[in-house]
């Protein structure tokens, strides 16, 4: 006998230990391995075996694992040892890790069905309400119903009370099905019977089919075909010979041609390799000899190379040097719309080498991927949004982070709240591999390790070919709006930039990081303005739909033609956002073809790549958009780029504000004039002489580096010290109050005054909840893991009380 040690996925702070007793099941248990198990009264849950032993658990009577549904590991030993990091670094459970790491078809849940009582009381039967003779009917007909069988024949949703009632009567009984969700796809394709190969099968078979013309036609075409040694499928050869399903099925039927069944991927990638050979410039050959040189002292290399200066093609070559080895790549990406362009790019070079693994993809899908990842079966090229650093990568060489000082690579909710950047790094020490941090602009932490030594640090500085770096002109909202020189947002000079741009046959960008068309409707004789009922936020109208909705929880109405408090009918719009924005340059530019690529447009699985494919193609004169825009897509045709306003990026409230604005608008300046002619990006704003906006006409970020370094190590932020934000939600706003004082007076008498709070957020109610934060400092002299023991103590003494137990507790290490 023995006993399993499983992660169960479910936010849970321990492990679970089941007993194991080998002969009654068909697969053996290995670390790894899927098993299903019970837990709970009647639940059963996939879990993943971690450890195997014979110590029985002191407090509680191990149950027995249901079934092992695995006939070979689906996690590695090096993958449970991450996880396991994951879980110890940003304080959250190996469950929820897990969940997050595993494709939701690998993680089956038991499903409730309801079955008949075998030993059923007919004089119960007499005194049953409508309810319980329809289920009891449907019973009769079939031997099971599922909870939404039941749902459907009542006509509502809450059916538990009419089933606990038949429960208690013993009318029916629960049982649990698990419900395996991944089903591979099967093509049929069909061969010839190779019997008919030898020569005197063959002319026997011809003479036989002499009066049957349309299947010996059939039957020399599947020959003519097989020579092409493509796979051939039946609506093919109905193409090829022009005859029924009737013919093919009496050639099936005779056995001349079998039918087989294959399994194919969900995801196919059409493109064949076309280039062989790149070839890189001086500075290019440069940067890849300094790379492989830094990468032999260090495990990190920090790459900033300028916007449009060839990062790709050294990436590409790195690539190669790698999967020469037999080694994988990892290479991750900020935005899924950036992994459009880089599939075509990396496929051109390396073929079906290349696998994608995001969230846009089906659960069916990313099965698909993870098991090609798991068994080395096709591709060792693996591009992917941040949670693809959980694939069971079996000889990882390289991680390539492009874009590294994007924000995106931060998960916020739900828990393991990680930053992939951070994790990839770790990840690869483990894998004993090499890390790639590509950027044009640096996060202020990457600069800071490469001052530490922690990080070699290459760079290239000039644009490939030679080509300018775009002419970057700030307009000075204030002075245009007081001579009368505005156009909706659009200033003269920036519709006159626009104007030239398309006679050339140029295209132009016009990036506002708001979407929607206003964000607050307001009432010009009250002031009121529509809010949400579940969140403190005004609500934001949309256009395309005629809506006024949520950006925080999703309510929405009709857009309100006269006031919701007076009933004033005098109702205006004020600020904007993308939709606006596209609205208007309609007005302008009539003639013109202007798309919008936002979260509004971008929702289904294939609007990335439909737009950028058009707008590559010339099909799109004008884009406009939020942030999508900015990071790492390459547009050879645009040569002017346009900022609405730079002022809502300047005026955020958060320590990253002024990092992050030049950041963004140095990356979206860095679309225009990619090729020979220069490109030109305005800037619209209230404060021109902004010191940030300054430093962006000039890509001056050594001075955005030093003033930001010197306020950071002033104010006690990142990276000089680390932050934990302890975020407390309830739908009772007195609870919180009581709560969020009662944690940080707790964390105030062990660290001191690095607890700051507790404080209410910008917006102080989301979903119905209240919320309030507290932020920890840990200066750099403190111990880590020392820090986190006091943490987690605190947390299970808050967990502990009763009058708290409603208040829910979220941790966010690193929260930026």
């Amino acid at each position: 006998m023995q006993f399993v040690d499983v992660i169960l996925p479910l936010a849970l702070p321990k492990r679970f230990t089941y007993v194991f007793e080998a002969h009654n099941y068909d697969f053996k248990i290995e670390i790894g391995k899927r098993v299903a198990v019970q837990f709970g009264k009647r639940k059963i849950y996939t879990a993943i075996v971690v450890n195997i032993h014979h110590n029985p658990p002191q407090s509680y009577e191990a149950k027995p694992i249901e079934d092992v549904l695995d006939q070979t590991p689906i996690l590695t030993q090096l993958q449970l040892k991450f996880f396991k990091w994951i879980s110890d670094y940003y304080l959250c459970n190996e469950g929820e890790v897990l969940r997050a790491a595993l494709p939701s078809a690998f993680l089956l849940e038991s499903e409730t069905i309801i079955e008949k009582h075998p030993e059923i009381n007919q004089n119960e039967i007499e005194s049953i309400s409508d309810h319980h003779i329809l289920i009891l009917d449907a019973l009769d007909m079939q031997s099971s119903l599922k909870l939404s069988d039941v749902m459907s024949i009542l006509g509502k949703k809450t059916v538990f009370p009419v089933l606990n009632e038949m429960l208690g009567k013993n009318l029916i009984v629960f049982n649990q099905e698990l419900n395996r969700q991944y089903k591979p796809k099967l093509i049929k394709y069909l061969r010839l019977n190779s019997v008919y190969y030898q020569q005197q099968k063959f002319e026997d078979l011809l003479e036989s089919l002499n009066r049957a013309k349309k299947q010996k036609e059939v039957f020399m075409k599947m020959i003519a075909l097989e020579t092409t040694k493509k796979p051939i499928t039946k609506t093919k050869l109905k193409q090829e010979t022009g005859v029924s399903d009737a013919v093919i099925k009496a050639l099936i039927d005779k056995a001349i041609i079998i039918e087989e069944e294959k399994q194919q991927d969900r995801v196919q990638f059409t493109t064949e390799v076309t280039s062989h050979h790149i070839q890189l410039s001086y500075l290019q050959e440069k940067a890849l000899n300094d790379i492989k040189f830094g990468l032999e002292a260090k495990d990190v290399c920090l790459f900033q190379g300028v916007t449009s200066s060839g990062k790709t093609e050294v990436y590409i070559k790195l690539i190669e040097a790698q999967i020469a080895t037999g080694k994988q790549v990892l290479y991750l990406l900020p935005e899924i719309a950036l992994t459009t362009q880089l599939i075509t790019r990396l496929q051109n070079y390396f073929g079906d080498q290349v696998v994608v693994f995001h969230s846009k993809f089906s659960v069916n899908e990313r099965v698909e991927a993870y098991n090609h990842v798991l068994n080395q079966s096709k591709g060792r090229i693996i591009i992917g949004a941040r949670s693809s650093i959980f694939l069971p990568f079996q000889n990882l060489g390289l991680i390539i982070v492009d874009e590294s000082h994007e924000t995106s690579f931060k998960q916020y909710d739900p828990a393991p709240r990680y930053q992939a950047r951070d994790a990839a790094i770790v990840l690869a020490q483990f894998s004993k591999a090499k890390v790639i941090l590509g950027t044009a602009t640096p996060s202020i932490e990457s600069i800071y390790n490469v001052k530490q030594k922690k990080y070699a640090y290459v760079t290239l500085t000039k644009r490939f070919g030679n080509v300018l770096f775009p002419k970057i002109n700030i307009i000075d909202l204030q002075e245009r709006y007081k001579k009368k020189k505005m156009k909706g947002h659009f200033s003269e000079d920036l519709i006159l930039k626009i104007q030239e741009t398309l006679k050339l046959g140029e295209q132009v960008i016009l990036f506002q990081n708001r979407r929607g068309y206003s964000p607050i409707l307001e009432c010009n004789s009250c002031g009121n303005s529509p809010q949400c009922p579940n969140c403190d936020v005004s609500l934001t109208y949309h256009k395309h739909n005629n809506t006024l909705r949520c950006h925080y929880c999703g309510y929405h109405i009709a857009m309100q033609i006269k006031c919701m408090a007076c009933g004033s009918k005098d109702l205006s719009t004020k600020g904007f956002g993308t939709e606006q924005i596209e609205v208007e340059a309609k007005a302008l530019f009539p003639e013109v073809n202007i798309k919008r690529m936002d979260l509004d447009t971008t929702r289904s699985k294939n609007a990335y790549g439909n737009l950028i494919t058009e707008f590559e193609q010339g099909e799109i004169d004008i884009l406009v958009g939020t942030q999508m825009l900015s990071k790492g897509l390459d547009f050879r045709d645009v040569s002017l780029v346009g900022v609405l306003n730079a002022d809502s990026l300047l005026n955020f409230p958060d320590f990253r504000a002024h990092e992050r604005c030049f950041q963004l608008l140095t990356q979206v300046a860095g679309r225009a004039g990619r090729t020979q002619k220069q490109g030109e990006v305005l800037i619209q704003s209230f404060n021109p002489h902004h010191q940030v906006l300054q430093q962006v006409t000039t890509y001056n970020y050594k001075q955005l580096y030093k003033e930001q370094l010197y306020d950071r190590k002033h104010f006690k932020y990142p990276p000089y010290f680390r932050l934990v934000r302890f975020t407390l939600k309830s739908k009772d706003f007195n609870r919180v109050n009581e709560a969020s004082t009662w944690l940080a007076t707790y964390y105030r008498q062990v660290f001191k005054e690095q607890v700051l709070g507790p404080e209410f957020p910008p917006i102080l109610r989301i979903r119905n909840m209240y919320h309030k934060n507290i932020l920890l400092k840990i200066p750099p002299h403190h111990s880590l893991s020392k820090t986190k023991v006091y943490i987690n103590k605190g947390r299970d003494k808050f967990e502990a009380i009763g009058a708290f137990k409603s208040i829910r507790l979220i941790i966010d290490v690193d929260p930026y």
